[in-house]
């Protein structure tokens, strides 16, 4: 029974972590400087989960859940827009920006919302099921 509500909970921390991504992502949309002030875009950060949770004590449990694999900076993720007036501009008026798509990282924190409340919802049916089990016993 305690392997389910480890299961439920790395699926939230999982989520949390998707959800700061998301919102780093949404809140650098349009920074085009890095923290010295150089011309450098933020770079759109992405989640990868894999299956497991090498955090847990047994050896079954490892088996079960999800953990963070990586959060890796996508190095493509940069577009050009033509701004000859800039001052961040390049010789040929182009200033580097984020390509972050607002709308795509939006969809992204609801999925990421629902995820972690469908953890939240199986995670109270288990503790409602082992308080029912010790009603049982008792």
């Amino acid at each position: 029974m305690y392997g389910s509500l480890d299961i439920s909970t790395s699926g939230m921390i999982a989520q949390r972590t998707r959800m700061a991504a998301i919102s780093a992502n949404i809140a650098n949309a349009n920074t085009v400087l890095d923290a010295q002030g150089n011309v450098n875009p933020f770079r759109k950060r992405m989640v990868f989960f894999s299956a497991g949770n090498p955090g847990a004590s047994s050896r079954e449990g490892q088996a079960l859940g999800v953990h963070i694999e990586s959060i890796e900076a996508d190095q493509d993720a940069v577009r050009l827009k033509y701004m000859p007036g800039s001052p961040y501009a390049d010789e040929q008026g182009y200033v580097p920006y984020p390509d972050i798509n607002p709308s795509l990282e939006q969809i992204n924190a609801m999925q990421a919302a629902r995820s972690y409340e469908a953890n939240v919802v199986a995670a109270e049916t288990t503790k409602q099921m082992m308080a029912q089990a010790l009603r049982i016993l008792a």
